[in-house]
């Protein structure tokens, strides 16, 4: 008979009879190589483009460490995905795991609410740093995926055809909200939201209900922020960002979650054709819907195609580490990602937290102009690459003791 804690495969479930599965290590490294982007911006690649001015390398190089403005995607836009994506993904090991451990659904799911709690207050509380008073905002990567965490956990449960179902009511009821919100007019003040006059990136026509700060998105924002106690009246993110791209980045962790059941199900194998179809699915999809004018691809407002490219460019990305670690069983150059995949939270932490002190502690012992000796203009490179270093070693020493920080 089955433990009565254990919701039975006849309601649904879509977790098996748990069974030992070997560590995907593959997973780890993709992880370590998004969580190494994110910190990597302590390379100042944009500074050391403005040094160059006319040097194509070093602004390919700036391209990438930045956001792109509106439409299209930079390998930097990819890390909120990528550590979205893997949320996903790392479910499914997660739920058997603690299933074989005698873990009951309600704990499970108890756990899932606490866990989705503590990520949006820690995103709320890395924002407010150098705020004078708590600076509420939901649109940064911990946020997003704690709102959309409990939702996730709860199909982790289910069969796949209600994950499938899920992902197309979210992107379908996302896309038909903004579409049927009203589009900003000719005569629309785009300045008293934040967006400069000469703003080469409008829409025209149906695209244009993905404006910047003239949609759906925004109007919620300033209502539901201005709720909140703020220093000033909330009018617009400056950068487009808003609190409702949760609800697409579910979808993206949708994707995650049905990478990660095919991972567990076929292991040891990889489902190499699986997850190079999904990929070139996906990116094909919201292409075509942005080259059609039905939804941009639109990192910052998480546009439905953006889930679709972005999340596509995910199952790359993890096909490509599977086969190379897993597949052809080459290991050893992916242990500094592992490194850091296997703390995530904690590279995310010093990233946001250890910059200003370690800096402050090179300028104090080495001087300040120790990272000079390649000329001013890489200084900031040079700077960027010691305290990387850094954090990588504190990783490297909290990896070999065991000392992993989970939420």
């Amino acid at each position: 008979m089955q433990p009565a804690s254990q919701p039975s495969p006849a309601a649904g479930q879509s977790v098996s009879t748990p069974r030992p599965v070997p560590r995907n290590v593959a997973v780890d490294a993709y992880r370590g190589l998004v969580m190494l982007l994110m910190m990597a911006e302590v390379l100042q690649l944009s500074r050391v483009a403005q040094a160059f001015p006319g040097n194509w390398f070093w602004h390919f190089l700036a391209y990438h460490q930045t956001h792109v403005d509106w439409a299209g995607c930079s390998l930097h836009d990819t890390i909120q995905p990528g550590f979205s994506f893997l949320v996903g993904v790392a479910l499914p090991y997660s739920i058997s795991r603690r299933l074989a451990r005698g873990a009951t659904f309600g704990r499970m799911f108890g756990h899932a609410l606490w866990r989705s709690l503590l990520l949006v207050a820690l995103g709320i509380f890395l924002r407010s740093l150098h705020s004078s008073q708590t600076y509420f905002t939901f649109e940064d990567t911990l946020t997003q995926i704690g709102l959309g965490y409990p939702f996730l956990f709860l199909l982790g449960f289910r069969p796949p055809r209600w994950q499938w179902t899920a992902l197309a009511a979210v992107l379908t009821g996302y896309w038909l909200a903004w579409a049927l919100y009203p589009a900003p007019g000719p005569a629309f003040n785009y300045q008293a939201v934040g967006v400069p006059p000469d703003w080469p990136h409008h829409y025209l026509g149906f695209a244009a209900h993905w404006n910047k700060n003239s949609n759906l998105g925004n109007a919620f924002d300033q209502w539901f922020l201005n709720l909140l106690p703020r220093t000033r009246p909330f009018v617009a993110n400056s950068g487009g960002y808003l609190t409702l791209s949760f609800i697409p980045t579910l979808g993206t962790m949708i994707l995650g979650l049905a990478a990660g059941r095919w991972l567990r199900a076929c292991a040891p194998r990889v489902p190499m054709k699986r997850l190079l179809a999904a990929g070139a699915i996906g990116m094909a999809s919201g292409l075509v819907l942005h080259a059609a004018g039905v939804c941009p691809i639109v990192k910052r407002i998480w546009t439905p195609s953006w889930t679709l490219f972005s999340g596509g460019l995910c199952f790359l990305f993890l096909a490509g580490f599977c086969w190379v670690v897993e597949v052809r069983g080459c290991r050893k150059w992916a242990f500094p990602l592992v490194v850091i995949g296997m703390n995530s939270i904690a590279a995310y932490l010093m990233a946001h937290l250890f910059e200003r002190p370690i800096v402050d502690s090179f300028r104090i012992h080495l001087g300040p102009h120790a990272f000079r000796i390649f000329g001013a203009g890489l200084e900031p490179l040079m700077r960027g690459a010691a305290v990387l270093l850094v954090y990588w070693l504190i990783l490297l020493w909290m990896y070999r003791r065991k000392l992993f920080l989970r939420v």
